[in-house]
């Protein structure tokens, strides 16, 4: 019996080679009957252990703890190597589920013929591009090396052969099956689909035409245009992505000069990529205003053409020759780089999203305001009374207080409403809209192109119009005088600001606006006066000045916004510096400054670069360098002492110290920014060939006044600069 026992556990080691030994616990003083059972039970647990083992495995609740823990240490090792695997074939987010099948949707063909479904891939969020084209596609690559980094991703994740796509184009829709792909020249091997599958776009082709075109083609089409037909199976979900990744990059990303950049040395994605497929989703999210959409692809289009022009041309010019015709080639390839690379930096302010937030002004007139009406032909007047509902009372109170006093004269009639946006939009010039009190929620907005006035009959808080659904502004105006007082706005779903003076004279009283995205915005030649308002919530400034804007801002409270208020550049030729007023406000619990200035990185060096420009044009005109040192010193001297002269009494009054220094500086920062452009356009002028500077041409009267101003708890200080 004992050698039995011992020769069955033998064989029972040699079998179970590699599993962990159980281990048989101590027994306590018994009989060699009993030991002999308990060590045939011990080799029969084992024996159905291996037994457990082999089968397919059951639930994991259902397992006993033993038989649970030597599985784990038998497949550990497996799984570790198949995770490893899975992670280093991985393309995407896609296709990583642990489900057998497809994970994207399809999506039917449009059109007369009955296609089959195609893989739905055109709606992916903004992040699985990002990733795509950043960990898998582009990486770090440089502009000349985009096409090699694409084919590299595109050999890896297409399926060589043996799945149909629905071949697009101009002229007609087609099913072929790919029987080889090309990634190096980013084309594939087709063949038509017998029964032939075809849509005609408004030209007729016939099988044999269709084949005719393929041989021509030597049966290779552009990746591009293949859409992957949907299968269930999963086996085509990386191909149907890999295509959608490149389609959208050719299409939205891409740009026909790239390769010729100059900054070849940097990272693409970071430059080029990223602001682009921001601004996409931007636009396709409505983030970015319809008119800088509208010039942005102006912009696109226009050099587009421009850089054709150019190719056109320069293949046309033999380098070598010395011919009349090809040096006036030369100088008409010059003007059109010129004219091309001012387009791309144009494009490049409005790709970058921090540039085009303070620079998009310069490349973006706004929208095209209402057309004003005018006068009524009998030049009667209307007073626009907008309320809900109205009992006796109210209008007893109504005709008491404001009515019978302001407007019993003859020349007014009146008109009742329950939407002062569908108010504002009757008006003509001279009317009166008087809003009672309530809650008005308006779908739109408003657009002031006529000198009128909207007047809350109470507490802006009782006076309450909020925005419903979105729009790029909710007030815009560009009438002569426009005023608007004891209201309060509340801006939802804006694309820009919460009020806009575009053109003429807004005057402010009393007004409470609860911001989205920007506050107020004066446009460049538009005049603003704001008057004991409160402004909060902007994700970007509070208020936005532009160059050549007049701003008078008294009494506000303008708090809990990104920034207080926005000065933006005006050191450019073209424009002015705008005239400011800031007497009296509270400017606090802002993000970033209370109040920012835009301007170029260094003045200095673009001076210096002027310098050497007219260095000598100066000298022909007999100016040494002692002389107009001396002019320009005068000038800056001038030109402070006007930057002053209205501040001047101001000045004289004591503050606190917390709140004058803050003034002041401000103050200051804009003087000496206004001083060091006009030496630049001092420059400008002496290289046009005159001496004596004219004081009507060159002297634009720069009005700052900023007195008794509180800045307090705005997280970057009181006043900073924003460089570019």
């Amino acid at each position: 019996m004992a050698e039995d026992i011992a020769s069955a556990s033998t064989m029972q080691a040699e079998t179970n080679a590699g599993i962990p030994e159980l281990q048989i616990k101590p027994v306590a003083k018994c009989d060699e009957g009993a030991a002999t059972s308990l060590i045939q039970n011990e080799i029969q647990e084992k024996i159905d252990l291996e037994t457990e083992v082999e089968m397919e495995p059951a639930g994991i609740d259902q397992m006993p703890g033993e038989i649970l823990y030597i599985k784990q240490v038998l497949f550990q090792e497996n799984d570790e190597d198949e995770d490893t695997e899975e992670d280093d074939d991985s393309c995407s987010d896609y296709g990583s589920s642990d489900k057998p099948g497809t994970v994207l949707q399809r999506a039917e063909c449009t059109g007369n013929v009955a296609f089959p479904d195609i893989f739905q891939t055109n709606q992916l969020l903004f992040y699985e591009r990002f990733k795509a084209y950043q960990d898998y596609m582009l990486g770090d690559c440089k502009t000349s090396e985009v096409r090699d980094f694409t084919a590299d991703y595109l050999e890896k994740v297409l399926e060589p052969c043996g799945w149909r796509a629905v071949w697009s184009t101009e002229v007609f829709d087609v099913l072929v099956e790919v029987v080889d792909v090309e990634c190096s020249s980013l084309k594939a091997r087709v063949e038509l689909v017998q029964p032939l599958l075809c849509e005609r776009k408004g030209c007729e082709l016939t099988e044999e035409s269709m084949r005719d075109l393929l041989e021509a083609k030597e049966h290779q089409v552009p990746l591009q245009e293949l859409s992957v037909v949907f299968d269930e199976s999963g086996e085509f979900d990386q191909t149907a992505l890999a295509l959608e990744h490149l389609r959208f990059f050719y299409k939205h990303i891409w740009r026909k000069w790239d390769e010729e950049d100059e900054d070849d040395d940097f990272d693409y994605f970071v430059r080029c990529v990223e602001p682009r497929l921001r601004l996409y989703y931007d636009i396709l999210e409505d983030r970015v205003p319809t008119g800088l959409v509208a010039e942005y692809h102006s912009f696109l289009l226009k050099c587009e053409e421009k850089y054709q022009e150019f190719t056109s041309l320069r293949n046309t010019i033999n380098s070598d020759s010395e011919s009349e015709l090809d040096n006036v080639s030369m100088v008409e390839g010059l003007k059109m780089y010129e004219e091309m690379e001012s387009l791309k930096r144009k494009l490049k302010i409005i790709e970058n999203p921090l540039l085009r937030y303070v620079l998009g002004y310069k490349v973006n007139s706004g929208l095209q305001s209402s057309r004003a009406k005018g006068r009524r032909p009998g030049g009667e007047r209307i007073v626009h009374v907008v309320s809900a509902s109205m009992n006796v009372s109210q209008l007893q109170n109504l005709m008491k207080n404001k009515l019978c006093p302001d407007f019993s004269s003859e020349e007014f009639e009146l008109q009742f409403h329950s939407d002062p946006l569908a108010a504002v939009n009757v008006c003509h010039d001279g009317d009166v809209v008087l809003v009672c009190p309530g809650q008005y929620a308006v779908n739109g907005s408003f657009s002031i192109p006529d000198s009128i006035e909207v007047e809350g009959f109470g507490l802006p808080d009782d006076v309450v119009i909020e925005k419903k659904g979105k729009g790029d502004n909710f007030v815009d105006s560009t009438g002569a005088n426009v005023k608007i007082s004891n209201l309060k706005f509340i801006q939802h779903d804006a694309i820009e600001g919460i009020l806009c003076v575009r053109q003429g004279k807004m005057l402010l009283e009393n007004c409470v606006f609860q911001c989205e995205t920007t506050g107020v915005i004066v446009r460049t030649s538009a005049e603003l006066t704001m008057n004991l308002c409160d402004l909060y919530g902007a994700k970007g400034a509070g208020i936005e000045i532009y160059p050549g804007s007049t701003c008078s801002l008294v009494g506000n409270g303008i708090h809990h916004c990104k920034e207080g208020i926005l000065i933006k550049d005006f050191t450019d030729e073209l424009y002015t510096m705008p005239k400011i007023t800031m007497t009296n406000n509270v400017i606090h619990n802002n993000e970033g400054y209370g109040v920012i200035l835009v301007k170029p990185t260094d003045l200095t060096r673009v001076r210096k670069c002027t310098e050497a420009v007219f260095q000598d044009e100066l000298q022909e005109n007999g100016i040494g360098q002692k002389e107009e040192a001396s002019l320009e010193a005068e000038m800056a001297s001038a030109q402070t002492e006007r930057c002053l002269m209205e501040g001047k009494a101001q000045e004289d009054k004591p503050g606190p110290p917390e709140f004058t220094e803050g003034n002041d500086v401000i103050k200051n920062e804009l003087v000496a920014t206004s001083a060091k452009k006009k030496q630049l356009q001092k420059k400008k002028m002496m290289e046009l060939g005159i001496t004596q500077p004219d004081d009507s041409l060159m002297s634009q009267e720069m009005f700052v006044s900023i007195e008794g101003n509180q800045f307090r708890r705005n997280g970057k200080g009181s006043f900073g600069t924003f460089l570019y």
